[in-house]
């Protein structure tokens, strides 16, 4: 299996900014919750290291999360939760979106783990949808 397969980067139609700001909006429509966005470029710099922009969005629907922390045989996942959504801009000034393809990896996992991360991947690729340069994902 490729890495390429299992992590996901898609060019953005905007800039990183308006990019970041539709992954909100059209994230929280949908019923997700933003705990938190990582601003590597920040934590970088404070380090004195200097790299263009770089966040790290994450993204939790309680209900899917719920349902697989409940259970002891399914809160190994947890080391994927909740879902992240990478976006940044490379030195060609285009800004990207990279993510795992849960979809696929849900087809590895079965069961209700499979069950969970498909509707979480499926929903994830809608909420991109309009930001991507090129059709999301499909769902399996």
């Amino acid at each position: 299996m490729e890495i390429n397969n299992v992590i996901q980067e898609t060019e953005s139609r905007f800039g990183f900014d308006e990019t970041i700001r539709k992954i909100h909006e059209h994230a929280e429509s949908s019923g997700w919750k933003i705990p938190t966005v990582h601003d590597l470029q920040e934590t970088l710099r404070k380090n004195d290291i200097d790299v263009q922009e770089v966040k790290v969005i994450e993204l939790c629907k309680p209900e899917y999360s719920g349902t697989l922390m409940k259970d002891d045989p399914t809160k190994f996942v947890s080391a994927l939760m909740p879902c992240r959504i990478s976006v940044y801009r490379k030195t060609d000034g285009k800004t990207y979106v990279s993510r795992i393809n849960s979809g696929m990896l849900s087809m590895l996992m079965g069961g209700t783990i499979g069950r969970v991360m498909g509707q979480a991947g499926s929903e994830m690729e809608v909420i991109m949808k309009e930001v991507l340069a090129e059709e999301p994902l499909p769902d399996f």
